[in-house]
């Protein structure tokens, strides 16, 4: 009986063995790369697989997207100056067999991959359209590194440049630079508003010319305005058209004097 026993327990414990390495349960995301007597037979999976104890080997590969940070780059641009740049690369495995077989390891590719494009890249930016044209700049680093991964079974979704660290004497300069653009647009405008007053002053005068009694209009209005203020004492101008009809009225009684 205790032969029967102990064969009996090590007949479950090989079952068990068994069993252990044959069943494999795969997650929705996951696929499994089974590999039999070291050839592929495919990608299985999601779901319950079925294993050939020891003859088969499954290595397991994730679908989901993959958010890959790439670590600050040292960039010289175009215009020659010394920038850091970092940068996240979005990508999925689209193929689990290829990003197996083809690549050793298709994270670590895919990171060196990112780096060095993203120094190519951005040398061959000037600073200006580093600073202005990013969007333009992830998607050329987007095309490149889908196409130099495709063969890996792997898809880049996208690639966003994260920040662009300049010299402190850059950042001075673009900030004199920036403040003096500001100074120009202001002038301008100040110019332009000046222009725009005179042109309408000139027509105002046009207008006020042909009609002499709108300048006398006016002159009560301003003398309207000033008499709103509280002033103790208003010293204004009397026009000396005002008086040119008692002037004439003079001349004229003279003349008959005489």
């Amino acid at each position: 009986m205790p032969a029967v026993s102990t064969g009996l327990i090590a007949l479950i414990a090989i079952v068990v063995f068994i069993l252990a390495n044959a069943i494999r349960i795969l997650k929705e995301y996951e696929r499994g790369c089974v590999f039999r007597l070291g050839r592929l037979i495919g990608a299985k999976g999601p779901g319950l697989i079925l294993l050939i104890p020891i003859v088969d080997k499954m290595v397991k590969v994730s679908m989901r997207i993959v958010a890959m940070d790439v670590p600050s780059q040292d960039v010289i641009t175009r215009d020659n100056v010394s920038v850091k740049v970092n940068a996240v690369v979005y990508f999925r495995v689209l193929d689990a067999a290829k990003a197996v077989v083809a690549v050793e390891d298709y994270l670590y590719a895919t990171s060196m991959i990112s780096q060095t494009t993203l120094r190519s890249i951005l040398g061959q930016q000037e600073l200006d359209d580093l600073l202005a044209n990013r969007e333009k700049i992830n998607q050329e680093l987007q095309e490149i590194i889908d196409a130099q991964t495709e063969p890996w079974g792997i898809k880049v979704t996208a690639v966003e440049v994260k920040n662009v660290d300049l010299p402190e004497g850059m950042q001075r300069a673009l900030a004199r630079q920036a403040e003096a653009e500001r100074e120009r647009r202001a002038k301008v405008i100040h110019a332009m508003g000046e222009l725009e007053a005179a042109d309408k002053l000139n027509q105002a005068a046009h207008i006020i010319s042909e009609t002499p009694v709108g300048l006398q209009l006016r002159y009560l209005q301003t003398l309207g305005e000033v008499a709103a203020e509280k002033n103790s004492t208003t010293l204004f101008p009397i026009p000396i058209d005002l008086f040119k009809p008692f002037i004439e009225l003079m001349t004229k009684q003279t003349e008959k004097e005489e």
